[in-house]
């Protein structure tokens, strides 16, 4: 059995990372379909913007409630079952509000805060931390005996495990209390200034976006103050729950430079901050075949004409190049990885339905082939 298989048998959480358009999506689901053949109950949650999930999973809309999926046909004899969902950032964030919120009055003086409503879907790491707000919900939910996390498409792999640091820092509101102590006096919002700085950067931000732009982030701060501490305490628990061993990360790259230089990168990071790795992905590989495949190319038919044969066999040369290229280039992911890497072949056609998923779900849980 492949560490790959071990863990889709074993764990409770699998995160699946990498950088944007390296078949995350599409991994994510085939682990989750590979898992309900295995007999788990799993929920495969995704953010992704450009409802990648959906398409793999043959549906057109998916919401960000978990949707059954019918396996019966597909899978007639398993006994586990899957369920899909797409995550809503700002949805969650009010349900966060909802829940934390200091008392009703401070809950609707977020929810109805204009800065609020256009930095709560918007705010850079807002994506990847409710993510993680998301996994700790979803982690504790009974329902399910395993949670695959599709992470957000991101420039950078690892800003999924920064996001509750910057987060945190922007909602710190002693940061802004350098620059000014907003406060309310007989119903007129007035600025204290805190300090000459402070003073410059109000002057320049109050001719740049108007009072009432200051007056809405100082109100959204002030409502915001007393759930801080909320949001720490929640960051602490999914840090645990990140490096638990039963949570495993998957780390999806291809065989470009940039994106192999970013896995080994994750790894690196996941190894400092003690986080359980369970394999590589690297998707879209050209693979090394037998010579029989060679002399079949070059046309075993007789209805191949000497020509096409010769085209034939051109392609496989060229295909096999690429193969060994691909190869030398994932050297140091196959080191680190120590048996833990699987690499999928580039596809001739998308996966759009489950019964191409699931050929993808194969593949992931045959042989480390690196």
């Amino acid at each position: 059995m492949t560490p790959l298989d071990r863990a889709l048998r074993d764990r409770r959480v699998l995160v699946v990372c990498g950088p944007g358009g390296v078949g995350k999506t599409t991994v994510s689901a085939a682990l989750a379909l590979r898992a309900a053949g295995l007999g788990r109950h799993v929920l495969v949650c995704t953010i992704d913007p450009s409802r990648r999930l959906a398409t793999s999973l043959g549906l057109k809309t998916l919401g960000d409630k978990p949707r059954p999926l019918p396996l019966a046909k597909l899978l007639p004899h398993a006994k586990g079952s899957c369920a899909a969902m797409t995550l809503d950032t700002k949805r969650t964030f009010d349900a966060i509000v909802e829940r934390h919120a200091a008392s009703p009055e401070a809950r609707r003086r977020i929810l109805d805060n204009r800065f609020y409503q256009q930095i709560s879907a918007a705010l850079s790491g807002s994506h990847e931390y409710m993510a993680m707000e998301k996994l700790l919900e979803l982690s504790r939910d009974d329902r399910y005996d395993l949670v695959v996390l599709d992470t957000p498409p991101t420039r950078h792999a690892l800003d999924f495990l920064e996001a509750p640091d910057r987060m945190l820092s922007f909602l710190d509101s002693s940061v802004l209390r350098y620059f000014l102590k907003p406060y309310f006096a007989a119903g007129r919002l007035t600025l204290k200034v805190a300090s000459r700085t402070g003073a410059l950067a109000l002057e320049i931000a109050d001719k740049a976006l108007g009072l009432q732009f200051l007056g809405d982030l100082s109100e959204f701060f002030l409502a915001f103050d007393g759930m801080y501490d909320g949001f720490k305490v929640r960051a602490a628990a999914v840090f645990e729950l990140l490096r638990d061993p039963s949570t495993g990360f998957v780390l999806v790259s291809t065989p470009a430079s940039q994106s192999l230089q970013e896995s080994v990168f994750f790894h690196d990071r996941l190894s400092v901050r003690d986080m359980p790795f369970v394999s590589f992905v690297v998707n879209r590989s050209h693979l090394e075949r037998p010579r029989t495949a060679r002399r079949r190319a070059a046309g075993g038919s007789a209805r191949v004409t000497p020509g096409l044969a010769r085209l034939l066999s051109e392609i496989y040369a060229t295909d096999q190049r690429l193969a060994r290229q691909e190869r030398a280039a994932i050297a140091r992911l196959a080191t680190l990885a120590k048996g833990r890497l699987v690499r999928l072949p580039e596809l001739e056609s998308d996966v759009h339905d489950l019964k191409s998923l699931a050929a993808v779900a194969e593949l992931l849980a045959g042989p480390a082939n690196a």
